[in-house]
Parts: structure tokens; sequence; C-alpha cells
């Protein structure tokens, strides 16, 4: 089997988790459980970054100790990550795992040995909720251009990374397609921000600044590791790194790291640039999301319109929100999230669409015929599942190439395809006249509800799996949707989806 390593990023914890982390779990979800099915061994990390003083200063705004606030927070971020049901192996906490402080540790060392890191004073213009330094000319109108606000000016003695060092190398590896940006527009992006001059950055903060928090720098206790070096490198740490020397080698590189737009610098470039130093292979992609708006506006806390993502999945149901997201959102680029449209998605696609389709082929056999229909001989069915079949190619091509909002409408065509089938032939007309071609049309039913079953499992596995009961299978390759069941025998079928008010 071939191995699929597949990351998402991992979010600060100093707030609850809101819609758009759900959008990024459940797009590595999709993935990864595709690349299951198509025959990978896949393995997927994800966590929480705990080692950052934007979390520290949220802990002690609500008097708490910074050790219990993220405990508490990183606890929301995996029941979101349970509910959505991301199939992840290992959840790594920052302030926690041993493993991943000695990971920091090996990265920063094998920097160091390699010359990339040096110690000077430094005066800059510093973003708390980017965690990262900025120069005058990247700011908008003297502000962040991410959080829209005004950065602090910072002067003290930190560590840096000779970044300015690897700037051919880096316009080397990413023109060559060695490490590949999905989509394309952001490796456009990332290119121009490197060919416009990388200057070195800093890798350290004071432990006065830090408020003694985070992750010391070796040989140094004056001084607390940077919190995006410290982060980075908890996909090494998600691989085994330093305790299972051999689930490390087997499953490093990454294959895909899942990020969003706001933090392509960070793994496009620092990332990049620290491993090669450090001499670790390279991932051999980043695919990259936008963000999430609600009702057409940026969320924001003072505007009150931050969605709770977990609050959504227990009214609505993880499957629904899952294809909610993957096909209301833009796969790459910002999306809106309106309740008002997930219910208008809900009760028109899921219940009128696949729902109804599959409820009126399989509850028709069911009562017609036993729940046991034998192979028929295809005639005017045939044509339709040569369309199908065509779908079910588009489909997977699509999620080769991680387009998975249009692999979706494919899927959602399937069941558009067949719901006209069933309405256009009237099977319950048709079997008091002539049972046979009553029979073909409801074996063609049958295997393209079976298909459903098969192409929905990415995107909705419980529904998927409930679905597949009903023949007695498993998920299992896209390929296998192109071959026909020759005899159903089905029990009695329960409402996929319930239609909500």
């Amino acid at each position: 089997m071939t191995k699929f390593y597949i990351t998402t990023s991992i979010p600060y914890v100093n707030a609850k988790p809101h819609i758009g982390h759900a959008l990024e779990v459940v797009q590595a979800d999709v993935i990864a459980r595709y690349k299951k099915i198509e025959g990978n061994s896949v393995y997927l990390t994800t966590g929480t970054d705990e080692n950052s003083l934007k979390n520290v200063l949220a802990s002690e705004k609500l008097g708490m100790r910074t050790s219990d606030f993220c405990a508490v927070n990183s606890s929301l971020f995996k029941e979101l990550d349970d509910k959505a049901g991301l199939s992840y192996n290992v959840f790594v906490r920052t302030s926690v795992d041993k493993d991943h402080a000695k990971v920091a540790a090996i990265l920063w060392n094998a920097c160091s040995v390699n010359g990339d890191i040096y110690k000077k004073k430094y005066r800059g213009l510093y973003c708390i909720g980017c965690e990262l330094f900025y120069t005058e000319n990247e700011l908008v109108d003297g502000l962040c251009p991410e959080h829209r606000t005004k950065p602090e000016l910072v002067e003290e003695e930190n560590y840096f990374f000779r970044l300015s060092k690897y700037q051919d190398r880096l316009i080397r590896l990413l023109e060559s397609g060695e490490v590949k940006i999905i989509p394309e527009t952001r490796l456009s992006e990332i290119l121009n921000f490197v060919k416009s001059g990388l200057e070195d950055f800093s890798i350290s903060r004071s432990v006065k600044r830090s408020h003694g928090w985070g992750i010391p720098v070796p040989e140094d206790d004056t001084q607390i590791m940077y919190v995006w070096f410290d982060a980075l490198g908890s996909y090494l740490t998600g691989a085994g790194l330093p305790s299972d020397g051999q689930k490390f080698k087997k499953l490093w590189p990454a294959d895909m790291h899942v990020i969003g737009k706001g933090i392509v610098r960070f793994h496009a470039v620092y990332w990049l640039a620290m491993l090669t130093s450090a001499k670790f292979a390279l991932p051999k992609s980043i695919f990259v999301h936008g963000y999430v708006t609600v009702n057409g506006q940026k969320m924001s806390k003072s505007i009150g319109n931050v969605i709770d993502p977990v609050a959504m999945i227990d009214k609505y149901g993880a499957d629904p929100i899952r294809y909610y997201l993957m096909k209301e959102i833009s796969t790459f680029q910002d999306g809106d999230f309106s309740e008002k449209t997930l219910k208008e998605v809900i009760n028109n696609e899921l219940v009128g669409n696949v729902g109804n389709f599959v409820n009126r082929t399989l509850s028709f056999i069911h009562t017609k015929f036993g729940g046991k229909l034998d192979e028929q001989k295809l005639a005017e069915g045939a044509l339709l599942m040569t369309d199908i079949h065509s779908l079910v190619d588009d489909a997977k091509r699509m999620l080769d190439r991680s387009q998975l909002n249009f692999a979706l409408l494919k899927i959602l065509e399937v069941s558009s395809k067949g719901n006209k089938y069933f309405q256009d032939n009237e099977p319950w007309k048709l079997v008091k006249e002539d049972e046979r071609a009553a029979k073909e049309v409801l074996f063609v039913c049958a295997n393209i509800c079976r298909i459903l079953g098969i192409l929905s499992y990415p995107y909705m596995p419980s529904t998927s799996e409930k679905l597949l009961s009903y023949f007695k299978e498993k998920p299992s390759k896209f390929e296998a949707a192109k071959t026909l069941t020759k005899r159903f025998e089905i029990g009695s079928p329960k409402i996929l989806f319930s239609k909500v008010e």
C-alpha cells in the first residue's frame, strides 16, 4: 500500500473553534477518506497550537492559568474534530506533548549546526494576532493586513534564522513543482513574495515578553522559541519523531499539508527553508483553502456573527454540515455560511434529491418484491448507466485534483439522474402493466443507490455506511461503483435525511 501522510494546520486555542475551523477539518477528512478507499495507507495528524503569546494574553484576561486555559480550549477543538468525523490518528498538543518539545529542540539544533541561527538585537512591528513581524510596506494604512489592527513596536535581542540564504533554493523548489502548491493561484502569490526579497526572521522571544510560556531555546534559558518555529514541528511529532523511528521513516515526508490562506507564508517559505536547513525531506504538497464569511461578513466577535460548528453539528447532524461546507464553500476561495441556505440545501438536496430517490427505490423493492431483485437485462437503462459511470470517472478525476466541491456536484448529479429516471418511468404504474420492465427500472435505480453509497463516503461517511449496509457492502474504491450488482436482498430502508424547519 502507498502511504499518504496528511496534516491539518494546528489552530491557536485563544478562542473557541468557529465554522472556518470546521471547513478545514472536513476538507482534510474528505481527502483522507478518499485516499484510504482508493487503497492508500493513510495517516492524519491534527492538534492545537498552544505555545503562543495570544493564548497567554487570552488566559490572563480571564484570570486563568495558561495551562488550564489551553487544556479547556484544546478539548473544544478535539470535540469539533470528533463530532465532525475527522478520521485522525494523532492529536498533538504542543504545550504538553513531551515528544513535541524534543522535536522542537531537534529542529533548532539541526538548523544551528548548519549555521543558520544567530542572535542579534532587533526593532520591529509585531502583530500578536499573526504572531509575526511586519515591515512598514507590508502594512495596509499602518495596520496588519490580516487582522486590521495596529502592530506594536518591539525592541529586544532574539535569535534569527537565515531565511535570506534560501531565497534562490525556494524559488527553484516552488517553480519546479517539487513542492506542489494547490491551487496554482497561491503558488503565484508566494513566488512573488519570495522573489521580492527574503529577510532573516526572528525565531525566539524573550522570556519576559513570552510571559515564560513556551518551549525554551536550547542552552539559553532567557529565550523562548518563536511559536511558529515550534508549531510547524508538530507535523514531525505527529509522524513519530523522535520516539518511533520506524514510524517516522515510513510516514515522512508529509504528502499534504491542509492549511488556510492566511498561513501560506509560514508553510511555503519558513517551513520549507527550516526543513532544508535541518536536512529533513520536504512535504510533497500544500493545499490552501480560503476563509468562511457569515452572511457576507467576516466573522467577528464584535459583530456577533461567529458560528459555533459544534452547535451546528448537534442541531443538523455531522453529514449535512459536511455536505454543505464541501458543496457551498468553494474549495480554494472564500465562501459564505448561511444557516438559511444550509436549511435549503438539506431540504432540497439531501432530503428532496438524495434521500427521496434512495427511499423511493429501496422502499418499492422491499414492498413489491420482498426486498429481492435479480439481475435484469438492460434496455433503456443501459444508456443511463453509461452516463452514471462517466460521472463516477469525473468525480474521481476531480478528487484526484483536490477539487472537492466540483467532485461533489458530480455525485449530486448521479442522484438527480436516478431521480429523474425513476420519476419518468413511473415503476408504481409500470409494475401493473409490465413487471419485467418495472424490474429493469428498479434494478438500475438500486445500482445507482449503491453507487451513491460508494461515492458519498468521503463526504458523508455515516450516510454512506448506512446506505451501503442495505447492500451488505462496505466503502470501496470508486472504480467498484462501475460494476453492476447482480442480485439485491434489501431489508426495510430507513430515512437517510429528515426535513428541517
